[in-house]
């Protein structure tokens, strides 16, 4: 009898095949003495539309509300259907007797293999192979320690009571929302969390008034020094007139040096990555969106094979790993890294590594390099820098601990007190990782931060005396919070505590054990999702919400907005998964919330009013367009959600202005289109063309076409067509 392994995807299908020595090529599938390799496309199979349950459901009524399907019924996603009768025949085969569930080691991992199980009736045995990277050492290993699959029954109980949660939640509340107020209005446990997060950073800021502080600065014998407030200790006054009247009383006066404090320090290196802090670094050092980060993690891991899995929330690595430090070493021993990994290779590890805990690590251990080898020329330049970014991360904390020398000087001048700070190298160690590039190095000092910036500071003793000092007073003013960026709403949707209202401290650990608002493998999609929804909107990095997510929050339920509600459930689903609470008991209260979502949307006295409405006419209803941004480009979308049209005005480009160098905007259509730029330059597409050619550079037609091609994309696939196509299979984290 053979096994049929079940992987999640045709690239992690082929490598697992070829460790198996499956060579024979089926239609879906890949073959061998003894095992059958298949995959899914993702998710081939998902919970059924209203529609499915009922054609009526098709047109959304109020009165049809809440929809409660019991038992939940599988449809086989159309978009996939081949592939799942690939597997539903290769699973019936008689040949065929156990299955191995080889998809990712995870929770919605064990979803995805088990509906394709479920829809298609296999009552054959499961085996499990759970690994962390697709090399052929890890696959190999896998494969020698599989586990038996009824051990991961209450994981796939967890999934499922998830993906139903959000189906019963989701589907209602929109089709609520979108009813009572004849507008295309979606909310989600995640979503809309995290809309209200932004909100709420924006209100801070619109209620901040700055306030004018005022310091002093010393200088003198080549070093400069900041006043401190005595009994505050604070760098900073309030109190204009009080500042500058020590500045008088201190001009013409010498100081003396009533302290030098030097203190050895050391500072180990930051901890690996996570998904969701590489994916903050790549958007704060190349500008990356988080799902531009993923997608090229995703390549490196399936493609390339050079870095472990992806989608992980942890920044440790498991004690099982240790020993493979060292070939892990010798495969990324290439290029700029051969002498920083040469001088770990020949040297013993740390006996007890800082970033090794076991009790950290659930799912899968942090990112780092596989044992493949590397051939950095088959890397594109944006592979090239997130591969950078893990390898020196995996390179410095195998390094010694940055040492250095800490002097801090203190100076009193007529009874006021000056200070300044210095550091001394002592041990590079870690820190030469990032020699290039200091900005790499995170976790500044504290103090230094706090105190002013270190300094060369003269040889001084208690005692001496300063002269000639010359003093000024400096001006600044208190500055609001930020707007969001989306490394800065990563951080937030990953540690909302600071949002939460009920202050409850089991809900904060949670949702701090659970990885936030979404997970490292949605949060990416979701902020994707909302920009897409016209919900968000980008002013150069900067993200702010849309009159349109405004109103929204003021429409949906209040239990809807808080972190609350997704550590509630993130508790009772971590009970399901350890057998302590039962699915059929969470389920009941969903369904029971579901109804009381209804009746709060139903009895809502708000009202919804499109703010951005044109003169324009839709061509195919003839109703006022909307205008809208997306992402990276200006829309025009009819308001009518049952109509759907919609077509781009503008894009941005990759094309630069020749005056300011900024991204150009490239408007029109056909033979008209024109690159238009902030600062007022404008230039047609075809004098674009030219001039680039002049240059020698040429314009990249592949970046041309894709403009065209996409607009076409989205004349063909409306954005609103009754959110039908939208909301297929929704998942409400999305």
């Amino acid at each position: 009898m053979k096994s049929l392994v079940i992987a999640e995807k045709p690239s992690v299908a082929r490598d697992i095949a070829r460790v198996l020595k499956c060579t024979r090529q089926g239609s879906g599938s890949i073959e061998g003495d003894r095992y059958i390799v298949t995959w899914g496309l993702g998710h081939l199979v998902t919970l059924a539309d209203p529609e499915d349950y009922d054609k009526a459901y098709k047109e959304w009524k109020m009165e049809d509300l809440p929809l409660m399907p019991e038992p939940f019924r599988l449809e086989v996603i159309r978009q996939t259907a081949g592939q799942y009768h690939t597997v539903k025949g290769l699973i019936h085969r008689k040949d065929v007797g156990q299955i191995i569930i080889a998809t990712d080691a995870g929770r919605e991992g064990e979803l995805v293999a088990r509906l394709i199980l479920k829809k298609a009736a296999s009552q054959k045995p499961i085996r499990r192979l759970w690994i962390s990277s697709v090399t052929d050492k890890a696959i190999r290993e896998g494969f020698s320690d599989l586990k038996d699959g009824r051990e991961y029954d209450s994981l796939y109980d967890a999934a499922m009571c998830r993906a139903e949660a959000d189906w019963l939640v989701g589907i209602n509340a929109t089709r609520a929302l979108t009813c009572k107020y004849n507008a295309q209005l979606s909310c989600g446990r995640v979503q809309t969390p995290t809309l209200a997060m932004i909100a709420s950073r924006e209100e801070q800021i619109r209620r901040f008034t700055p306030k004018p502080y005022y310091g002093i600065r010393a200088k003198g014998q080549g070093m400069v020094l900041t006043w401190q407030d005595t009994k505050s200790g604070s760098s900073r006054s309030f109190d204009k007139g009080q500042t500058e009247n020590l500045v008088r009383r201190l001009t013409g006066q010498s100081g003396q040096v009533t302290g030098v404090k030097r203190t050895p320090k050391k500072t180990t290196a930051p901890l690996l990555y996570d998904l969701t802090e590489l994916q903050r670094e790549a958007n704060r050092r190349f500008d990356y969106s988080a799902k531009e980060t993923l997608d090229i993690m995703q390549r490196l891991y399936e493609n390339h094979k050079v870095l472990t899995y992806p989608r992980t929330d942890s920044r440790y690595l498991s004690a099982d790993i240790v020993p493979t430090l060292k070939e892990r070493l010798k495969a990324c021993s290439v290029g700029p890294y051969r002498s920083l990994a040469g001088k770990l290779i020949g040297q013993p590890l740390p006996s007890r590594p800082f970033f090794v805990d076991n009790q950290k690590v659930r799912d899968h251990h942090a990112i780092i390099p596989t044992e493949q080898f590397v051939q950095l020329t088959h890397m594109t330049i944006d592979e090239r820098r997130i591969y950078d970014l893990v390898v020196r991360r995996f390179l410095a904390v195998m390094y010694p601990p940055y040492e250095y020398e800490q002097t801090v000087v203190t100076v009193t001048v007529d009874r006021e007190t000056f200070s300044a700070h210095g550091n001394l190298v002592k041990t590079l160690g870690w820190k030469a990782v990032y020699e290039e590039d200091a900005s790499d190095c995170e976790d500044p000092d504290p103090e230094e931060e706090t105190s002013g910036r270190s300094q060369n500071l003269p040889a001084l003793n208690q005692g001496d005396a300063i002269y000639g000092l010359t003093f000024a007073m400096t001006e600044g003013k208190t500055s609001p919070p930020s707007p969001f960026t989306e490394a800065t709403l990563l951080s937030a949707m990953e540690n909302p505590v600071a949002y939460m209202e009920s202050k409850d401290r089991a809900m904060a650990r949670t949702l701090g054990e659970t990885g936030g608002l979404g997970t490292v493998a949605t949060r990416a999609d979701i902020i994707e999702k909302l920009f897409s929804s016209f919900l968000l909107e980008k002013r150069e990095k900067e993200i702010f919400l849309t009159s349109k997510a405004r109103q929204l929050l003021t429409l949906v339920p209040e239990d809807l907005k808080k972190p609350e509600m997704t550590a509630d459930w993130e508790m009772k689903l971590s009970k399901i998964a350890d057998k302590t609470l039962t699915r059929e008991v969470f389920m009941r209260d969903i369904r029971d919330y579901s109804r009381q979502l209804i009746d709060q949307i139903k009895a809502g006295e708000g009202n919804f009013r499109h703010e951005n409405l044109t003169n324009r006419k839709c061509p195919q209803c003839g109703k006022r367009m909307l205008s809208v941004k997306g992402k990276n480009s200006q829309l025009l979308v009819c308001q009518d959600r049952e109509c759907g049209y919609r077509e781009t005005v503008s894009r941005t480009s990759n094309a630069r202005c020749p005056n300011c160098h900024k991204k150009m905007e490239l408007t029109g259509k056909g033979d008209g289109q024109i690159f238009v730029c902030r600062c007022g330059y404008k230039e047609k597409l075809k004098a674009f063309k030219e001039r680039r050619e002049r240059e020698g550079a040429g314009v990249s037609k592949r970046d041309v076409n894709r403009y065209l091609n996409q607009q076409k994309k989205e004349a063909r696939e409306p954005v609103n067509n009754a959110l039908a196509q939208a909301l297929a299979g929704l998942n409400l984290e999305d």
